[in-house]
């Protein structure tokens, strides 16, 4: 945890936070903090500075709390990615929400086990958890935008067209006649397949609605790897 992330119910008074639970047993065991210490703060979806350690014990740690940063700016991404297996969405969502991805849409397709959208880890309390730990990890309080999308011919007809407005537009697909560009210089439109990958009828209906398929080598790689090679290919 590089960077508490604070919620307006963690606030007591104005200027001053109360922690407990994970973050307490995180910054308590892991950054050893003590009282007259200070950690690295942020409020969520707004700015970052430094919280004064005032109150220690093993229950509570209060703060005085000090903003004064900006947060970093998010990627010109939106992130349009095929739902990973349970054990894999947790690493998935949050190495998308510390690479800075603005947008991130979790999509239906063929190879998705339809089991996947009866995960608990598809409750609200785990994905804005997973985006939340993207967010400490990376030093950074916006949270991405998270969308479901169930029925992909649904999505890609009615609702794609307009989140890729303006953007490029690229599907990862191994195999691809082109490879993944390098230093976009616009915002990016990236769809990501399952670990089986995409069909090529999926594909078509990407390309039909204006995506350029690219790929990224040789190596079949998994979703996060692929995910955190391509976001350093494009930006």
């Amino acid at each position: 945890m590089n960077l508490v992330l604070l919620f307006e119910q963690d606030f007591i008074a104005p200027g001053r936070a109360r922690l407990e639970g994970r973050r307490l047993a995180h910054v308590a065991g892991i950054h050893r903090a003590a009282v007259g210490g200070s950690l690295m703060v942020g409020v969520a979806n707004g700015r970052m500075g430094r919280g004064l350690i005032t109150r220690l014990d093993p229950t509570t740690l209060e703060m005085e709390v000090a903003l004064d940063q900006d947060p970093p700016p998010k990627l010109p991404l939106t992130l349009i990615l095929a739902l990973p297996r349970p054990k894999v969405l947790n690493r998935a969502l949050a190495a998308a929400t510390s690479l800075g991805a603005a947008r991130i849409v979790l999509i239906n397709a063929w190879k998705v086990e339809k089991s996947y959208w009866k995960s608990p880890r598809l409750s609200d309390e785990n994905l804005l958890l997973q985006r939340v730990l993207g967010l400490e990890q990376s030093k950074d309080t916006v949270l991405p935008e998270l969308r479901l999308a169930r029925f992909f011919k649904t999505f890609v007809e009615d609702e794609l067209p307009a989140l890729m407005k303006n953007t490029l537009p690229l599907v990862a697909h191994p195999g691809a006649a082109d490879p993944c560009p390098r230093d976009a210089a616009k915002p990016v439109t990236l769809a990501i397949g399952p670990e089986g990958g995409w069909l090529d009828a999926e594909v078509q209906r990407l390309v039909e609605t204006g995506f350029q398929p690219v790929d990224l080598g040789h190596r079949i790689l998994r979703v996060e790897t692929a995910l955190a090679s391509l976001v350093g290919r494009l930006f």
